[in-house]
């Protein structure tokens, strides 16, 4: 299967282009720039130079492709605050990749996050591949956009993505994590820290998105959560050990100046199931979880 990916280069992409290709799948990834294009390439696929708002490129490969991965996301307008910039800039190149496929029967995998389920009003449980939200929202309209091209002729599935950790994680919200500990001089939760993170190790997202791509029915939802709720405080508690410095509870007034961006990351309670996807693909996590992935060491190397 020739299989066109976006955000080939970034994070999760340096893991699902390699699964892709060792599956058999032949890949051409979107690179925006030299440093991009060298590095997809390394990875052993094709190049496909443009952007998310390049969106002739986007339909033109979309078409061409017997399957499309989409992982790219403005993240540097995320950084910013940009949150409904980085949705609208989303939302447009699934738009021109969705009008690549209509009507071939092409598998198409999106991403989402699970984060999503929280925002849209679940609490007090974990939430479920079945969790939907008609009314939409911030990165939700994506997914309702993705999951409806199923009745557009194509297999269409959203990965919503927890925590996602591993050595190839360098610029990811627990690097941030780290780096506001560094500053600080202490490692912090917010209250008594039992908010709870979901995570998922990088490579077994990878194997997931592998599965989508192959064997997804059209319209699913599916979790790439290995851990099912990790509470902050442990997070903490793993960045105090490691960097040798206190771990204390702030505010829910201190969050912002310390944790900057993720203030409101921070303080979310987002346990999340995974069993409509294990049981539905077949999908079984077998890398670190996260907490063991913090004690490995490769998040403070200098």
């Amino acid at each position: 299967m020739r299989v066109f990916v976006t955000g080939a280069s970034g994070h999760l992409g340096s893991a699902v282009v390699p699964k892709l290709i060792s599956a058999g799948h032949d890949v051409v990834g979107l690179a925006r720039s030299d440093t991009s294009a060298a590095a997809i390439e390394k990875l052993g696929a094709e190049v496909r130079r443009g952007d998310l708002s390049d969106l002739d490129a986007l339909r033109e490969e979309a078409a061409g492709s017997d399957g499309v991965v989409h992982l790219a996301f403005r993240h540097d307008l995320l950084v910013t605050g940009d949150l409904a910039g980085a949705a609208e800039v989303d939302l447009a190149a699934l738009t021109a990749l969705a009008d690549g496929l209509a009507g071939s029967g092409k598998p198409f995998v999106g991403t989402g996050g699970t984060a999503m389920l929280v925002l849209g009003g679940i609490v007090g449980r974990p939430g479920t591949e079945r969790d939907t939200f008609p009314g939409g929202g911030y990165r939700i309209d994506a997914e309702n956009f993705v999951a409806g091209l199923a009745a557009r002729g194509v297999r269409s599935s959203v990965v919503r993505l927890p925590i996602v950790h591993s050595s190839l994680d360098h610029v990811g919200f627990l690097t941030t994590i780290i780096a506001a500990a560094r500053q600080h001089g202490y490692a912090a939760y917010v209250g008594e820290g039992t908010n709870r993170w979901s995570a998922v190790h990088t490579l077994d997202a990878a194997e997931l998105y592998r599965l989508a791509l192959e064997k997804a029915p059209a319209g699913a939802r599916l979790h790439a959560v290995g851990d099912a709720g990790v509470p902050f405080r442990q997070i903490a508690e793993a960045v105090g050990r490691k960097l040798d410095i206190p771990v204390r509870s702030i505010s829910p007034d201190e969050a912002n100046g310390y944790f900057g961006f993720l203030e409101t990351f921070a303080q979310l309670d987002n346990p999340t199931s995974s069993a409509v996807t294990r049981e539905l693909l077949g999908w079984t996590p077998a890398h670190p979880d996260l907490i063991a992935d913090l004690n490995a060491g490769h998040y403070f190397q200098a």
